[in-house]
């Protein structure tokens, strides 16, 4: 099942070119959730509510996606946890960019651990990337992204994967720099996802997802999720052995080579397996104030 966010708040299921509103349904959820919940009430009542949700989707008429404004497909989550140096090719790509100014983290993922970027950094296709600093680099990272579906922590990896609700696409964006890395990777705008969130079911193994990453016409990233250092599941129990982990928590698995820079004008596309979907987000330039 695909579950997205759209326009003001809304909740729908994608069926082909449509999405099928469920506002209703979710508006149950949420009656139902105490409010001092940690988490994501719709995503952690997925495993219960799932039937109605395609019930009432078979009811509601459908919507072309084209005219909705697609958000975050996750609305309330606790972190935003991302993997740094996951794809061997990458940690040659950076070090070679480096030219003799060794990262303070080092290429070790298991040494320089994960990181966090701001949730306000989150933002749905719709919503765009806006640049903040044109006169420094801000670069394209592509992901896959993985949504926790229940509370856990300590997670061992056999049984990691029963605590995930989906996976989307996503973009790490980065603004170059001196600063601390989750400075300048929690700019507002600088981590898409969507285009929606697809259930687990969908996706038998999160180790062998192929994506690419389009800049306009030109292709620069194209990878598997088989070549990652940390497998999804290692991710998880090393993301669980440090934090308690809630629904809807979003955690960015990494970025292959071919990472490059964008500017406004820009549109960003990146596509996945059918059940993924594409990402399109066009880039623009921050407007000062606002």
């Amino acid at each position: 099942m695909k579950i997205c966010r759209y326009d003001n708040d809304r909740l729908g299921v994608v069926i082909g070119d449509n999405v099928h509103d469920v506002s209703a349904v979710q508006d149950q959820i949420r009656a139902a959730a105490p409010y001092a919940m940690m988490g994501d009430a719709v995503i952690a009542a997925l495993p219960e509510w799932r039937t109605r949700l395609e019930e009432a989707a078979k009811a509601a008429p459908p919507v072309p996606l084209s005219s909705v404004k697609l958000l975050s497909p996750v609305a309330r989550w606790t972190k935003t946890m991302a993997a740094p140096t996951n794809y061997r090719k990458h940690i040659a790509e950076m070090e070679a960019n480096r030219a003799g100014a060794p990262s303070k983290m080092g290429p070790d993922i298991g040494k320089a651990g994960l990181f966090l970027k701001a949730n306000s950094s989150v933002v749905g296709a719709s919503e765009g990337i806006a640049i903040r600093f044109p006169d420094r680099r801000n670069d394209h990272e592509a992901e896959l992204v993985v949504v926790i579906g229940k509370k856990g922590t300590d997670i061992p990896m056999d049984r990691a994967l029963d605590y995930v609700a989906g996976y989307a696409l996503g973009l790490d964006m980065t603004v170059r720099g001196p600063e601390d890395r989750s400075f300048r990777k929690s700019v507002d705008s600088y981590s898409p996802v969507g285009p929606w969130m697809v259930t687990a079911d969908e996706v038998p193994n999160p180790d062998d997802v192929s994506f690419t990453l389009h800049v306009n016409d030109e292709k620069r990233q194209d990878s598997n999720t088989s070549e990652m250092v940390y497998s999804v599941r290692r991710l998880i129990e090393f993301a669980s052995s440090f934090y308690t982990l809630h629904p809807g928590d979003l955690l960015f698995t990494g970025t292959p080579e071919g990472v490059g820079p964008v500017q406004p004008g820009d549109v960003v596309r990146v596509a996945s397996v059918p059940a993924l979907g594409t990402l399109q987000i066009a880039v623009r330039a921050h407007k000062i104030g606002g």
